[in-house]
């Protein structure tokens, strides 16, 4: 017998050892995630960086079956003490064998976890996680996005930059108990650190931001509008400064939100024809290639031929020699047509000029094309192609004044940027940089793309000539001694596959500042059923733009 015994343990202890040491191994050491934190974001305060999206910590309060000693009290306490965060049908989780794991109640806070671990009961446990905390509540939701129960961004930011806000989990490989509880440090334990997501810092100044928000809601309930949206860059950078749409919606109650439209950040995701504020893009092509000046005269006559059509003015009666300067002011299609004819042959819309303009409007001020922002969602939209069947000349017709194209607003205002700016056309950017792991802020360079859009001259002449089509009609409600400039645009919408008049999108898009354009403002609004144009956004504009110039301090001339 004892030579049995002997036998026995050689082989278990020698011949078998590995074999056991494995097994010990498998059964006592356990290897644990390390979560890493979700980088937060930041928007700017008059340069320096401020928390709009944080973390939070709260727990995920558990059951192991098996473990449970007496359910009832599990189920009263968890009902008690978490409140609204516990899940359905706690009675039946706790006493579901023979499953290891169910969960009771979801971000439960520090204090509600403390007061449950307090009551000891057995087969309950307690899961440190995060959540998302926006402490300015609705401010800038579509371009922030949220973060769903799984940890994923949806929309906005959080969705554009997942990966890096992220971050890597760690890993702990630790001897443990009974209840996954590493103890101490052992020959075994091997620990990776969690490389938590990065701290991204938004080119969004708060302030802006939140007086954007507040000019558009105001003025959408005076003009009856249920749909609006803003956007404000610099001209000087591609940063964009405030991004703002209606409806909106509080990103850390998204699953309350009955219409998922409130999602979209509009200024990206909805193309749409912007109407007249691209006879700004028409006149600054004309004068980059030198077949216009703005005191350059043709005879308008409220109507003229394409082909078979025959396109008509909005407003009638500003009738015989014109100049290009009075056809901006007046937005007269009939002085965007001939500018288009102008481009080619004098008399007709030529290939060639359908392929000037497209050149311009597509290839150097992008309309049509992504932009590249950061932010989940964007949409190309389109700008058709002269080589193309539908390219012909009265579709360049109607895109000289607006029509027959789909960019995006942010599309729309970059390249308007580039316009009033000097012809140098920026890549749009809603980040400004990061805040690092010791809490500095590293600033990133803006881009600029190669090319430009248009000449320094044309530039300037340009926006003179913007900034008259303004004073004109508009800049009665203008602070005194500053360069503002803008225009107005309408477009009929499709109703059951047809243009109507009776339901139309008011636009304005323009500039201001001192010596220099400092800031772009383009605005939209429309409603169900009801015909806004760009005189009833005007107000939108002339609010945000005078708030603007006392923000940026910037000076009047003398």
């Amino acid at each position: 017998m004892m030579a049995l015994f002997v036998a026995r343990l050689f082989y278990m202890q020698i011949i078998q050892h590995d074999r056991y040491v494995a097994a010990a191994e498998q059964e006592q050491v356990k290897s644990l995630v390390v979560k890493a934190d979700r980088g937060e974001i930041y928007a700017l305060d008059n340069g320096k960086p401020v928390k709009l999206v944080l973390n939070e910590n709260v727990y995920t309060v558990f059951a192991d079956p098996i473990e449970v000693k007496d359910p009832e009290a599990i189920t009263k306490a968890v009902k008690e003490i978490a409140g609204g965060t516990a899940v359905k049908d706690i009675e039946k989780l706790v006493v579901d064998k023979p499953s290891r794991y169910k969960i009771l109640a979801k971000n439960v806070s520090r204090n509600q976890a403390k007061l449950l671990r307090e009551k000891q009961l057995a087969g309950l446990g307690f899961q440190k996680t995060t959540r998302r905390i926006h402490p300015e509540g609705k401010l800038a939701s579509q371009v922030l996005g949220f973060v769903n129960a799984e940890g994923v961004g949806q929309y906005g930011i959080e969705e554009g930059l997942d990966d890096q806000l992220t971050g890597t989990d760690g890993m702990l490989k630790s001897v443990t108990d009974v209840r996954n509880v590493p103890l101490t440090v052992g020959n075994n334990n091997v620990r990776v650190p969690a490389k938590d997501g990065k701290n991204v810092v938004l080119s969004i100044d708060r302030n802006i931001q939140a007086y954007t928000e507040k000019a558009l809601y105001d003025e959408m309930k005076k003009i009856g509008a249920t749909k609006g949206s803003v956007i404000v860059m610099d001209p000087q950078s591609g940063k964009v400064l405030s991004m703002a749409n209606l409806p909106d919606y509080n990103p850390e109650k998204y699953t309350t939100v009955m219409n998922g439209a409130a999602f979209n950040n509009s200024v990206i995701t909805a193309p749409y024809e912007p109407g007249s504020v691209i006879k700004t893009f028409t006149v600054a092509t004309a004068l980059d290639k030198g077949v216009i000046t703005p005191t350059s005269k043709f005879n308008n006559s409220d109507t003229i031929s394409v082909e078979d059509i025959v396109i008509k003015n909005a407003n009638l009666g500003i009738t015989g020699d014109i100049t290009m300067q009075a056809a901006l002011s007046w937005s007269l299609n009939t002085g965007m047509v001939t500018i288009a004819q102008r481009l080619g042959d004098g008399k007709n819309i030529t290939y060639d000029a359908r392929k000037t303009m497209y050149t311009y409007l597509h290839d150097k001020f992008k309309l049509g094309e992504k932009t590249g922002i950061e932010l989940a969602g964007e949409q190309a939209g389109n700008i058709i192609s002269p080589d193309t069947v539908q390219g012909n000349a009265v579709r360049y017709s109607n895109m000289s004044f607006g029509q027959g194209m789909n960019p995006t607003m942010l599309q729309v205002a970059s390249g308007f940027s580039s316009i009033v700016n000097g012809g140098r056309y920026y890549k749009p950017t809603v980040v400004a940089g990061e805040v690092t792991s010791d809490g500095s802020f590293k600033k990133t360079n803006s881009t600029l793309l190669d090319g430009g859009t248009i000449s320094q001259e044309s530039s300037d002449t340009a926006r003179d000539m913007i900034r008259e089509a303004r004073n004109q009609f508009y800049a009665e409600g203008d602070k005194p001694g500053y360069d503002i400039g803008g225009k107005t645009g309408t477009s009929e919408t499709l109703v059951d596959d047809s243009y109507t008049e009776d339901q139309t999108v008011g636009t304005y898009l323009g500039y201001g500042g001192d010596t220099a354009p400092k800031y772009v403002i383009m605005v939209q609004a429309s409603a169900p059923g009801k015909a806004l144009g760009g005189r009833d956004v005007v107000p939108i504009f002339t609010s945000i733009s005078n708030w603007m110039i006392d923000y940026m301090k910037l000076q009047p001339k003398g």
